[in-house]
């Protein structure tokens, strides 16, 4: 180490003793720390002892100083972003060892070890903080809670303890920052604007001061945070409630340390215009808190709809992990009233003053249920609008690579909403693509309705499986989705019908999809290895010609009609079924089996059925009706009922 010479020590130790009155003993350590060293930190070391706590002065050793100098010019002068920070910065926000009254850890090199990993691919300060703020955490064991030992805690006393409160988060975010020659400072309010309590956080430079809570990481952006709008309402100079930065220059103001009101130790910079809100006089912030067992919080989505139905906010509350203060908030309008649909909770309220709106999810009405149900569709639908128009201009689908082009046309007058929807799946099959679309072509005219969205898809792929597919599923869950929304079709009155290979696609999808349908009509198909049994609550009509003897599709055809006979005596309340074998015919019907449509028209899709019988095919779904498994099987079969 290059030593100092005497009248350096001299210079700089004789004004420490008529500011500070330093002991006998830690004036040898304080000289010790001037004189080891080294001549390019001098002037750090020189600030620091110019401007660190007097208590500190008098009870850190020159070790503690001489190591903590050198790993901060390390950290600064190593970081990618070295020269966009000043050296005034570096000794208010990377070269100090403490941010406010918290015991005085040797955080730096451990730090430096530990989080290097984290921020080694990080190119300004802005990405070394958003990445240590997410990852940190985690890696130390320390998470967020009221019950920790104190509030001030040192970075290794939150450590040992696994919880802090904001105050010892911020400050084990700050140590991670300043060990990455990040400038970083303890930012806070004695008290909000409404008196709901205080709260501290971070702030970082980056070509300008920006903010973050501690643990709190908003993505990988900074400046935004639960507390953003309460702080964008605090009252500059206020001593209760302005928002502070803590500074180690000197400072005509202290920082108001909750925990200990008396000590004014640590200088102050009132930073709240930098948070002042733009002028939203007219909206109001409404805080939502939901609750569940013993009182505690939790998380639940909360979507908020305006008097016309249109969503205008939409999150999910905090539990107890997040702080105590910070609740989901919505700044909704004065004046006006709105449809808040909270777990299982749906309320109206009318704004007029800030309010905490708590929510008891331990139960949950029919009211408000079907209340909540509507608006969750309702925000679904947006989306769906939002995000599909161009789908829905192009007239083909997309999934995981496959494109389905589809074409329909409405039939009679009935309202939007109330329309019927019937899917018709075109034949062919293992063909050349051209056979195949000319089938398409062909089924679009083969139909008619009396009412109703007649909607003929193209087959995404050409094999002889049409639509048995994985993808099939999916894919008709979309259209029908889009047509709700699009096109006013009734979700309770949706049919599938097809010819030949779009036969066989309706022996198949019909059990698998039966909860999205109200009725399925199979003309002239093969089931293949599929079963009747999960067809229990919709209807089913099955038109086979006699002579259609073509991979016995009559015989399997009269089998069927013999199942859905025996299913509907063993259990008279369901499988309703049209099971027609036309004698004399062969794979043409000659449009015979078109009394097929108005018997199917008569029935409407029951979404909660008494009783669900779910046989599993070897395309599988988690869900069917109000049954839901995590890991479906294929063939296997669930019957539930409830009384």
């Amino acid at each position: 180490m290059i030593t100092l010479c005497t009248l350096a020590i001299a210079l700089l130790v004789g004004p420490f003793e008529k500011h500070f009155d330093i002991a006998g003993e830690n004036r040898a350590e304080i000289q010790r720390a001037l004189a080891e060293v080294p001549s390019d930190q001098v002037a750090g070391m020189e600030w620091l002892i110019t401007h660190m706590p007097e208590q500190d002065l008098k009870t850190l050793s020159a070790d503690f100083l001489l190591t903590n100098c050198d790993l901060a010019y390390e950290a600064w002068r190593n970081a990618p972003w070295a020269t966009q920070i000043s050296e005034e910065i570096f000794f208010d926000t990377i070269l100090p060892y403490a941010s406010v009254n918290e015991r005085r850890d040797n955080w730096r090199k451990d730090f430096r070890e530990k989080f290097s990993v984290v921020v080694k691919d990080a190119t300004t300060p802005s990405e070394a903080t958003v990445l240590l703020n997410q990852q940190i955490y985690a890696m130390v064991g320390v998470k967020y809670s009221t019950d920790r030992p104190k509030a001030d805690q040192s970075p290794y006393e939150s450590i040992d303890a696994g919880m802090a409160s904001c105050t010892g988060l911020s400050i084990l975010l700050i140590d991670a920052c300043r060990s990455a020659g990040v400038p970083a400072r303890f930012v806070g309010t004695p008290l909000w604007y409404n008196d709901s309590g205080n709260h501290t956080w971070v702030e970082i430079w980056d070509d300008g001061w920006h903010f973050t809570g501690g643990a709190e990481p908003t993505g990988n952006k900074l400046d935004e945070a639960w507390f953003a709008g309460s702080a964008g309402k605090a009252t500059k100079g206020d001593p209760e409630h302005a928002i502070f930065a803590v500074t180690w220059n000197h400072s005509e103001q202290h920082f108001p340390l909750v925990w200990l009101p008396e000590v004014t130790t640590y200088g102050a910079i009132d930073v709240t215009d930098r948070y002042k809100a733009k002028d939203e006089s007219q909206l109001i912030p409404i805080r939502i808190v939901s609750y569940g067992g013993q009182g505690k919080r939790v998380i639940v989505k909360t979507v908020i709809f305006d008097a016309s139905g249109n969503v205008v906010f939409e999150g999910w509350t905090k539990d107890d992990s997040a702080d105590a203060n910070d609740h989901l908030t919505a700044n909704l309008r004065i004046g006006e009233t709105y449809t808040m649909h909270t777990g299982r909770h749906v309320r109206q309220i009318e704004v007029t003053e800030e309010t905490i709106i708590p929510f008891d999810q331990s139960s949950m009405s029919e009211t408000d249920a079907a209340t909540f149900a509507k608006g969750i569709w309702a925000h679904r639908a947006a989306i769906i609008k939002r995000n599909r128009t161009q789908e829905m201009e192009s007239k083909v689908l997309k999934k995981d690579g496959l494109l389905m082009p589809f074409w329909y046309t409405t039939f009679g007058d009935a309202p939007f909403g109330e329309r019927s929807l019937w899917i018709s799946m075109h034949g062919g099959g293992g063909a050349p693509p051209e056979v195949n679309t000319s089938q398409w072509e062909n089924q679009k005219k083969l139909y008619t309705l009396e009412e109703g969205v007649y909607l003929v898809p193209r087959a995404p792929t050409d094999t002889w499986d049409l639509w048995h597919q994985v993808h099939i599923d999916p894919m008709f869950e979309h259209l029908i989705e889009n047509m709700i929304v699009f096109e006013g079709v009734d979700p309770n009155r949706v049919y599938i019908t097809g010819y030949s290979a779009g036969g066989d696609g309706v022996y198949q999808l019909a059990p698998r999809m039966a909860d999205r349908l109200a009725a399925a009509g199979m003309m002239a198909g093969h089931p293949n290895e599929t079963k009747p049994g999960g067809l229990r609550n919709i209807g089913f009509a099955l038109h086979v010609g006699g002579d259609d003897a073509a991979y016995d599709r009559n015989e399997v055809g009269r089998q069927w009609k013999q199942q859905l006979e025996d299913l509907q005596k063993a259990d008279p309340e369901g499988y309703a079924h049209q099971a027609v074998i036309h004698e004399g015919k062969g794979h043409w019907m000659d449009r015979q089996e078109t009394m097929a449509f108005p018997w199917m028209a008569q029935f409407t899709r029951n979404p909660y059925p008494r009783k669900v019988v779910w046989v599993q095919d070897d395309v599988v779904h988690d869900r069917f009706y109000w049954l839901g498994v995590d890991n479906p099987t294929a063939r296997t079969k669930i019957v539930a009922s409830i009384e």
